[in-house]
């Protein structure tokens, strides 16, 4: 078989997969790592190149996640999901490092440390199961969040131990290369993401923009992996940045053939990992057997570290979730609240900023550090508060946009303290996020990276990490389902959306929508005013849902509906950023506007 037939059979069993992944239900990796081990029976020794998993799967992959993060529930528990994918991953290193140091002869503790983060990193799996069955869309995006922060995280612990080990250990230097490694990527991602949007906006050509776009992932990695930082972070980086400004900069052309695109790259790409870990599970036992004596060790080692990480994890969520529910318990929203109506009422031209200092047990900043929370304050700092706004606001202009900002940061802190309680972490919940921590893509492409002419007991270490992820997704994979059912956890929608929140964004479209269409001498493409029985005609039938356009499909009509859709995308945009509404609602509302632009498109005439 050459290359290319092998390609095709892998793509064709990729495919097959998932469909019956769907329709068994059962997590399609699962169904990937069976194919690849029997087939690897049939054929010849099997091995791929670490740096083909690290380099050309591991930051495509990761971006392609990162565009769909959704912002808004991110942001909200980014202290959480920054522990879970920090925090969490470094004591979990460090404790499993401690097993493979004491149980592995020859092994030092900086290459122990290595392995452990091989192992710490979870997987994204169990995420589309999760979804299937109800679970909460806050648990759905911290799991998407620690899945996809944690494997960068792991990569840049496991490159810091790894070169520790080759120099000698010490503490400081590798915590010094672990901050430089993530301050390069996040600087380099950021600037990478930002001018891939300015740049696809100035191409606009989709077929070219699609080209392009999937250039950017590496675009990112290999300058920061030149310069001593982690491209796998900066993949991420620029992914989170090119996808919360897609709604802004990006033609609905682009949005449409990006989420396909990316959709299909993912499949492609983890499907990959997983065939593969299959495809080499033969080779890796049958190294184990003639060096080790067989694979008793390794699978003794594999169920303890999997033992250890479950178990700290399970106390580490627990602690989350008590300081969670404590914070929540702390909320105080009617002094929030109260201090919001004041500013809805308060009048720039006729009043005094000092009106608006605060009162007892008020907070004077809407914003604070500590997640939205309301804290205590006394009399002396709300006055201290009120003469800082009057002394940067001198004038009535200036006030009013300083108001305006403070009450924009207000409703956003309210919209932040709703979704907490509507939406609260329990034990149950912590449960979930426990069980649903498998080990996957990550762990079996940074098994594969350790070096073979410097690493002692490679095939071990590479034969432990197998195990881990094989028995993780087998036991947790299977029996995550079965949980949720015992666990008797209220059942959500999968996506966090609902019928009464999309209703209430698209009235609020609509209305942008006839403000639009109000605006003063409002011109088509060729700067021709639009005839006012034109206006008046669409006015009448948008000012009750639903809406339907003229029956004319003239030029200058289309012209018209596409004017009023590009202003329900800016005030799309600008409510993104309030949090009233959740991801889910956001995207599928530009879907929409999105799928309604290109159908109004394409009744041009060809010759226009």
């Amino acid at each position: 078989m050459t290359d290319l037939t092998w390609l095709i059979a892998g793509i064709a069993v990729i495919g097959v997969s998932t469909v019956l992944a769907r329709r068994l239900g059962v997590a399609g990796p699962l169904i990937l790592v069976a194919i690849g081990l029997v087939a690897s029976l049939l054929m010849p020794k099997f091995s791929v190149p670490p740096e083909l998993i690290l380099v050309g799967i591991l930051p495509p992959l990761l971006y392609a996640s990162a565009v769909r993060l959704p912002a808004i529930e991110f942001r909200r528990d980014a202290v959480p999901i920054a522990g879970l994918a920090v925090v969490l991953v470094v004591i979990s290193a460090l404790a499993l490092g401690t097993l493979f140091y004491v149980a592995i002869p020859g092994l030092d503790f900086a290459l122990a440390v290595a392995l452990g983060a091989i192992v710490s990193p979870t997987d994204a799996v169990a995420t589309s199961i999760a979804k299937k069955l109800g679970i909460s869309p806050r648990v759905i995006t911290m799991l998407e969040g620690e899945s996809l922060l944690n494997d960068a995280t792991a990569l840049v612990l496991l490159r810091s131990a790894v070169a520790a080990s080759a120099a000698g250990f010490s503490l400081g230097s590798t915590i010094g290369a672990f901050a430089w490694g993530v301050l390069v990527a996040v600087v380099i991602g950021v600037a990478v993401g930002l001018l891939t949007l300015r740049v696809r906006r100035w191409i606009g050509e989709p077929v070219a923009n699609t080209a392009v776009g999937f250039i950017v992932p590496f675009v990112a990695y290999l300058p920061t992996e030149h310069l001593g930082g982690s491209g796998l972070v900066a993949a991420v980086a620029a992914g989170i940045t090119a996808g919360q400004g897609a709604a802004r900069w990006s033609t609905p052309e682009q949005r449409v053939s990006d989420e396909l695109n990316w959709h299909t790259l993912e499949l492609l790409l983890e499907g990959a990992v997983f065939l593969i870990m299959g495809l080499e599970l033969r080779d890796i036992v049958s190294a184990n057997i003639e060096k080790h004596s067989g694979v008793g060790v390794g699978i003794g080692l594999a169920l303890a570290a999997l033992a250890i990480v479950l178990a700290v994890r399970a106390l580490y969520v627990s602690g989350l979730v008590t300081l969670i529910g404590r914070r929540a318990r702390r909320m105080q929203r009617d002094r929030l609240q109260a201090f919001s109506d004041r500013l809805d009422a308060f009048d720039v031209e006729k009043g005094d900023l000092r009106d608006l200092r605060p009162q007892p047990g008020e907070n004077p900043n809407p914003a604070p550090r500590s997640g939205g929370l309301v804290r205590r304050t006394t009399g002396r700092a709300a006055r201290r508060v009120a003469r800082r706004w009057a002394r940067r606001t001198p004038d009535a202009a200036s006030a009013q946009r300083r108001v305006e900002g403070v009450r924009a940061r207000v409703g956003r802190v309210l919209n932040d303290m709703d979704y907490y309680q509507a939406s609260p972490l329990g034990w149950k919940e912590g449960v979930v996020i426990v069980w649903a921590g498998m080990r996957g893509v990550v762990t079996l492409a940074a098994a594969q990276t350790l070096d073979p002419d410097t690493t002692p007991a490679r095939e071990l270490l590479i034969l432990i990490a197998f195990v881990v992820a094989l028995v993780s997704l087998m036991v947790q994979g299977l029996s995550l389902p079965w949980v949720i059912r015992v666990l008797r956890i209220p059942s959500a929608t999968g996506d966090g959306s609902s019928s009464e929140e999309a209703d209430r964004l698209a009235d609020e479209l609509r209305e942008a929508a006839l403000a639009h269409l109000r605006t003063p001498g409002l011109a088509d493409s060729s700067g021709e005013p639009f005839p006012p029985e034109v206006l008046s005609k669409l006015a009448e039938r948008m000012s009750s849902p639903p809406i339907e356009a003229p029956e004319i499909s003239t030029a200058s009509v289309i012209d018209l509906r596409i004017s009023l859709i590009e202003a329900m995308r800016e005030r799309l945009v600008d409510v993104s950023s309030e949090g009233s509404y959740s991801s889910a609602t956001l995207r599928h509302a530009l879907a929409q506007l999105d799928a309604d632009q290109l159908s109004i498109q394409l009744r041009r005439d060809p010759d226009d």
